[in-house]
């Protein structure tokens, strides 16, 4: 049934491709893959093979491959990538010798993968369970795990359906899962080759925050309020200057989202509450989104990051717009508070990197799939915000109470120290 479902769903991936420009991407990097590891695979080398759906569970793997290329040079790494938004950003990964799609789970296809890169270790990251590529590396007696795995009850390995593929589970040698409630639901149904070793996302940002960029237009426009009174000289204008009250940073940011926090600081300039600096680093950098963005914040003095300088007029800024990639994770060191984008859509984005810096994270209210931020909130580091007037009450707390807003702090970045250390022991596990 397994392999007629995929089949069906190879068939319908053939011809959407035509109309759609990531998943004709994602295609043809899928018929290409076996030709590129055969042209570039080292017969002599041992592989160790990781696998991520996306470039969120690259992340998540990444701790451990960089771990084990410095502590077991004599393996090589290959990894592969099922999206396309994880193999596009990360295609020259520098700490992979070879990187790639992985063809969809058919016999065939699993068979010619497996035969051309004979992987003598395999790490599949949270939620990869490929049928056909799990049980033919159990029948070659590969080493296979399954890292910052997360288990609930709806999945369909622990409905009575379901009970005929969860037998892949019995594929992995070792789960390396996040928490209590993911080994107890693979207990009920005989699994016990489980360790809870928390996520190792909580290494990789404190790794970000170690190796943060210094970003001095950033910088400059946190540091001072001064006059927005373009014919003002710099002496004059720097004469009234003031720290800000605080610093604002809404990462991966949607139009809900915005619609929010815009609302609350234009209605605070209006009534002349204080004066925060405000950072929104969008989810989708594209002119359009830009542009609505800046026509939701008329009458404040915007800036964006592309087109900024160090001189007066980013200091003069109330809103930095980050119009470009790869900055949040550096980004959230400035902030005061931090909101992290998606609670109202699809769900949020990557909180960690933000409570690492030690700084309360305000998020939407669809997050109960995120164990971070369930543990966030539960640490009183995280807060969930549902509408406008739960966001303003808590802005205001935060602007009123600074002893709140310490702890709160306080909290977040404690939550993340307190939960590192999963790459550790994992790779103590395998030896």
């Amino acid at each position: 049934m397994y392999n007629i479902i995929l089949y069906l769903y190879l068939a319908g991936v053939a011809i959407y491709s035509l109309f759609n420009k990531k998943v004709r991407k994602m295609w043809r990097g899928e018929r290409a893959a076996v030709a590129y590891l055969k042209e570039n695979v080292d017969q002599k080398a041992e592989y160790v093979w990781f696998h991520a759906a996306s470039l969120g569970e690259f992340e998540q793997g990444r701790p451990i491959m960089e771990r084990l290329r410095k502590e077991h040079p004599e393996y090589k790494i290959l990894l592969t990538f099922f999206s396309p938004s994880g193999y596009e950003v990360r295609k020259n990964y520098e700490g992979a010798d070879l990187i790639c799609y992985l063809p969809l789970d058919t016999p065939t296809n699993a068979r010619r993968f497996l035969r051309t890169i004979r992987p003598v270790k395999a790490f599949f990251i949270k939620y990869e369970f490929w049928y056909n590529y799990l049980h033919i590396l159990k029948h070659r007696n590969v080493p296979v795990y399954s890292v910052s795995s997360i288990f609930r009850p709806g999945q369909i390995f622990f409905r009575w359906y379901g009970r005929q593929y969860s037998r892949v589970l019995k594929c992995f040698t070792w789960f390396f899962v996040q928490n209590e409630t993911s080994r107890e639901l693979l207990h009920s149904i005989g699994i016990d080759n489980v360790t809870i070793t928390g996520d190792t996302r909580f290494d990789r940002v404190l790794e970000i925050k170690d190796q943060a960029k210094q970003l001095p237009v950033v910088s400059i426009f946190c540091e001072y309020n001064i006059s927005d009174n373009p014919d003002d000289d710099i002496i004059t204008a720097y004469a009234g200057s003031t720290p800000p009250e605080g610093v604002f940073v809404a990462g991966s940011s949607w139009p809900p989202d915005e619609d929010i926090f815009i609302r609350y600081f234009l209605e605070r300039k209006l009534l002349g509450r204080g004066k925060w600096k405000l950072i929104i680093a969008p989810h989708v950098i594209d002119e359009s989104h830009l542009q609505q963005i800046e026509q939701k914040l008329e009458g404040c003095n915007v800036v964006r990051y592309t087109k900024a300088t160090t001189d007066i007029s980013i200091q003069r800024a109330d809103v930095l717009i980050i119009d470009c990639f790869g900055l949040l994770s550096s980004i959230y060191r400035y902030g005061t508070v931090s909101y992290v984008g998606g609670g109202f859509g699809v769900g949020i984005h990557n909180v960690l990197e933000a409570a690492v810096w030690g700084i309360p994270v305000l998020f939407g209210p669809n997050n109960q799939r995120f164990h971070e931020a369930q543990g966030l909130l539960k640490g009183v580091g995280g807060f969930e915000v549902s509408d406008y007037e739960s966001f303003t009450q808590l802005m205001d707390r935060f602007a009123q109470d600074k002893d709140y807003l310490a702890a709160a702090g306080k909290n977040a970045g404690q939550y993340v120290t307190e939960n590192a250390g999963a790459t550790r022991k994992v790779l103590e596990s395998i030896g």
